[in-house]
Formats: C-alpha cells, sequence, structure tokens
C-alpha cells in the first residue's frame, strides 16, 4: 500500500463521529426507528432532534454520518452526552430517511415514544454503554 492510499480516506471521516458503530447495530437501530415510526412516534431532522433532545424526550437518537456540511449535526453528540441520552451513528442519511419512512436523506432521528420497539432500544442502549466504555 502506498502513501496515497494509505492516508485520508479511514480518519478523516468525521469530526463529530465519536466512536464506531458495528454494522449489525446500525441494522438494529434502523429497524427500531421503524417500528418506532409505525407504533410509536419520531422527531426527524436536526432541529426536531435537537428540541426533542433539550426538552429530554428522546429515548435514542440516530446521526448520520454522512452529513455536510458537518456543523448540521456536530452539537447533537455533545447535547446527548448532557442529558443522558444513547446515540449512534449510522453510514448513511438515505438508509435513516428509508427508516423514517421519506424519500430523501435525513440527518437524524430522535425516537421519543419507542412503541413496540421499547425492548430492542433497551438493547440497543446497553450495547452503546458497552461500545463506549
Amino acid at each position: 500500500m502506498s502513501d496515497k492510499e494509505g492516508k485520508g480516506k479511514g480518519k478523516q471521516m468525521t469530526a463529530y463521529v465519536k466512536f464506531e458503530v458495528p454494522e449489525e447495530l446500525q441494522s438494529t437501530s434502523l429497524e427500531a426507528v421503524e417500528l418506532a415510526r409505525t407504533t410509536g412516534s419520531v422527531k426527524k431532522g436536526t432541529n426536531e432532534s435537537t428540541k426533542t433532545i433539550e426538552r429530554g424526550m428522546a429515548k435514542l437518537v440516530l446521526i448520520s454520518e454522512d452529513i455536510t456540511p458537518q456543523e448540521i449535526v456536530m452539537h447533537l453528540p455533545p447535547l446527548c452526552e448532557e442529558k443522558g441520552i444513547p446515540y449512534l451513528y449510522v453510514k448513511s442519511q438515505r438508509d435513516l430517511g428509508a427508516a423514517c419512512g421519506i424519500n430523501k436523506g435525513c440527518a437524524s432521528v430522535a425516537i421519543v415514544d419507542p412503541g413496540k420497539a421499547a425492548e430492542a432500544i433497551d438493547k440497543i442502549a446497553e450495547e452503546l454503554k458497552t461500545l463506549k466504555a
């Protein structure tokens, strides 16, 4: 591998991504969003997510890794940590949008009422604790 190949791609990703989320956990989380959307309630987009987090109403927050400019979602991880709300990253805003039932990308989603996804969200939150430790 040359110098060119080794540099740039890996760590340059995004400044706000604080930990790596396994693919399986991302999939489980996106499924939880879909289930919460149909049986409970979710808030889509950065503004709605921010308000929900600030009010302490979010049960789980998903943040897309491919947002440009990064400043759009950069404030969410510290805000979630301050409020003690579990959060994780998903690779694609397209996937997140699809989980929300919209035909475009979505920067972030806050699950407010998990509905039938409550058990899944509890498991995700537990897994996140071990992931960040």
